[in-house]
């Protein structure tokens, strides 16, 4: 497992090591902002592009091949700019980086399923999150020193050494896992089970809780400015929202495996902790550093509570033979959720306040929620004295 957990390590921190140190390693040859929001936009796009199709290809030649694949594919796509050494073929490196990790990414979440039974699925999903927020976390920070260091040459040398490290020990020490015979699938078959309740609802929230996390960390500092609180209390919040991220992760999957949390009640607490975080900077009186440590620990924990549980939940309910295609789709959920979320936001506090844009988006993740607990406080009152209100609904 340890493999597949540091090849989400390294598919989460060549996302941010590179997009924290862009602005600042392009220097004067970067160009326009605008420039730079395309370099950004390469990576994030393939992903949305691709991690489906290459989801579907290693449920046909196999998880393993398509692993190792990418991830030798990320150490070339790193060795480009290396070699090239020239701010022109960033763009070639940052696109060909965004494609490997559009390959090894959902072959790694497939294994994490593969590999281990079911009962261990939360706990498997758990410390694999764990791992890739610490690549969310850790990137920035690593990433900032090798700039400082050695330029962007530097950090692009030290992504294609760890894809390559890591290719290798997967190599070593990951099993081979043939694809499992699948029945024959038609589109029909295909929007028949992506539109399933059982894909849709943990899809969703997993969309929902990367939508979260990705406006705390771009916006949370940019209210604690307006407070008056300097870069390091904003960049302390950020820091506190991905490691609370990170810490609950593991926990909720023992949590899940041992029957102590289930499944519906994990997703629908994490959707409105997130929600309440997001609310947070709305209560009146002036915000404090507190006030925004308190939002990110929340949106963290929302957040933590959802990806395990939203994994294990989509391994379970889905065909061994289809696991590929399925992590690849819910994948592409959470990028739209990673960029759907700072749109909303963003576009609302143009318009209005970004108080308002919290508020918009707290509401679109805990309308959910309040709706199914609706539903079961209606339904337990309509039950007949001393009859069951029978099983909640089951994501």
């Amino acid at each position: 497992m340890w493999p597949l957990y540091a090849a989400g390590f390294t598919t989460a921190f060549g996302a941010h090591a590179v997009a924290a140190s862009l602005g600042t390693g392009l220097g004067g040859a970067g160009g326009s902002l605008l420039t730079l929001g395309l370099l950004l936009a390469l990576y994030d796009g393939a992903e949305v592009l691709l991690k489906p199709v290459f989801g579907a290809v290693a449920d046909r030649v196999g998880a393993r091949p398509v692993l190792l694949a990418g991830l030798v594919g990320f150490a070339a796509a790193s060795a480009v700019y290396v070699v090239a050494d020239a701010p022109a073929w960033l763009w070639a490196a940052r696109l060909g980086q965004g494609a490997a990790a559009s390959a090894f990414s959902p072959a790694a979440s497939s294994l994490v399923a593969r590999l281990n039974p079911a009962a261990r699925h939360g706990r498997a999903f758990g410390s694999y999150g764990f791992y890739k927020s610490l690549g969310y976390t850790l990137g920035p920070l690593l990433g900032g020193v090798l700039v400082l260091l050695g330029g962007l040459w530097l950090l692009f040398a030290v992504t294609a050494v760890l894809g390559l490290a890591v290719a290798g020990w997967a190599l070593l020490v990951v099993p081979d896992v043939p694809p499992l015979p699948r029945t024959r699938q038609t589109v029909v078959d295909l929007a028949r089970r992506l539109t399933d309740r059982a894909f849709l609802a943990p899809t969703a929230a997993l969309a929902g809780a990367t939508a979260a996390l990705s406006v705390g960390v771009g916006f949370l500092p940019v209210t604690g400015a307006a407070a008056g609180l300097g870069p390091v209390a904003t960049g302390a919040a950020v820091s506190v929202l991905a490691a609370t991220a990170a810490l609950v992760q593991p926990r909720a999957g023992r949590a899940l495996d041992a029957g102590r949390l289930a499944t519906r009640t994990g997703l629908l607490a994490g959707l409105l902790l997130a929600a309440l975080g997001l609310a947070a900077p709305l209560l009146p009186g002036p915000l404090d550093v507190v006030g925004v440590l308190v939002a990110a620990v929340l949106v963290g924990t929302g957040t933590g509570l959802i990806t395990p549980l939203g994994f294990a939940a989509l391994a379970a309910s889905t065909p061994e033979a289809r696991l590929g295609q399925t992590m690849g789709t819910a994948e592409l959920g959470r990028e739209l959720g990673d960029a759907g979320g700072p749109l909303l936001v963003g576009a609302v506090a143009t318009v209005a306040t970004l108080d308002l844009g919290y508020a918009a988006l707290a509401v679109v993740l805990a309308v959910g929620p309040l709706v199914v607990l609706a539903r079961g406080s209606r339904g337990s009152r309509g039950a007949a004295p001393g009859a069951s209100a029978g099983p909640g609904p089951v994501v």
